[in-house]
Parts: structure tokens; sequence; C-alpha cells
């Protein structure tokens, strides 16, 4: 069966009231985790998101929650290899997953950073979907396949998410979307719908809010 993946539209005004309300409220850290066993209760409803070093995840987590130091960004791809754990509302955790992708971690770290990853994915029951970051400028590459398949396997329903949606012209991020699409139709985790993101602009933010609070 064909899936045919579109672009999300804007919330109606409960979703995206439901949405604001969210993340009106404070959100906190609760802890970076590096080994299963230090896991935080599984007591409310959860959201991953993953995506290459560099691809603009913790500005977006930031911009989500209204928070600007929230989610620290490091000048060094990869240095931050912990799972980070954060509440938004009284029922929802966001998870920030390590940046994936890159190049400068010794092999053993990355190794350690990918069995956490499988065993975190397949065995938390409260994850409810997995948001998969992808750079507008530069579509999807073969390590974000490798994660989306890795999230195929786990049976976590993925959305892909595409950041920084203000730096290519229309025409360019059209071009985009396209590869973005063809990619997923070999993944039968993923969501049939893309949201694009501007942090900077604000573009897409109400969406992915209202997306994450009306989650069941």
């Amino acid at each position: 069966m064909q899936v045919n993946y579109t672009i999300a539209e804007e919330p109606d005004t409960p979703s995206a009231e439901k949405g604001r309300l969210l993340f009106a409220g404070e959100t906190t850290f609760v802890k970076g985790v590096v080994a299963m066993d230090g896991l935080p209760p599984p007591d409310r409803m959860e959201v991953c998101f993953a995506g290459r070093s560099n691809v603009g995840k913790s500005t977006l987590i930031n911009a989500l929650t209204g928070m600007k130091a929230l989610a620290r960004a490091s000048n060094t791809p990869g240095r931050t290899q912990e799972i980070n754990f954060f509440t938004a509302g009284e029922e929802h955790y966001l998870v920030d997953l390590p940046g994936y992708g890159y190049a400068n971690a010794p092999l053993p770290v990355v190794e350690k950073w990918q069995r956490l990853l499988k065993q975190y994915l397949s065995g938390r029951q409260t994850l409810r979907r997995a948001f998969v970051l992808i750079d507008a400028r530069h579509g999807v590459k073969k390590v974000d396949n490798e994660i989306m398949s890795l999230l195929d396997s786990s049976a976590v329903t993925f959305q892909v998410v595409l950041t920084k949606g203000d730096k290519v012209k229309e025409a360019e991020r059209a071009k985009i979307l396209e590869q973005v699409k063809e990619a997923l139709s070999k993944h039968p985790a993923a969501y049939p719908e893309i949201v694009v993101t501007s942090s900077e602009k604000g573009w897409g933010i109400p969406t992915l809010r209202a997306i994450i609070a009306t989650l069941v």
C-alpha cells in the first residue's frame, strides 16, 4: 500500500490551545541518563527527539518550550552522550537523544551510545512518538536512514521534522521535501505527515506543540 506523505497543516483552534497550554507551564530538566537503570520511572507519556549533530535539535526544543537555555547546544558535535529527560506539564516527558553522525567520537563511545539507544527505543513502553529532525538544507542522509531503520525495527512510530526551513528558498525546499518523502516510503514506522519548522521564525512550532499535546 502506497502512503501519501503530506505537510502537516496548522492545528485547529482547540488543538493549538492544548499545545500552547502544555508548553506554557514550567519545563524542567530531570536528569541525563547514560544507562538503562538510570531512566526515570515510566509514569508519563514521552516523546523523543533524534537528529544529526548540528541539525538544530537543542534550538528546536528551546523554541517549543519558550526557554532559551533549556537544552544546551554544544559547539562540539557528539559531545553530549546522555539521554536527557525534561518534564512538560504534569503528564509529559520530552526526551533529547544525543546527536548522531558525529565523526570525532571514539568508536567505543559510539558503540555504547548505539546500544543504549536501541535498548531505550525498544524497551520504553511510555514512548509515544519519535521526532526525527532533518536539516532542510541537506535532506535525508545515510545516517538518518540508519536511525529510521532502527525505529522501524523497534516498532516506534516516528515523524520527520524539517529544521531550518527558512534557510532555503521555496523551490529548493520543495526538492528536499520530495527527497524526504522518497526516503520515508522505505520506512514502515514513518508517520505520514512532515512538519516544516524554523526555530528562528517560529514556523511550525504551534503545529509541533499541538501534535505532542494531542498524542494519546
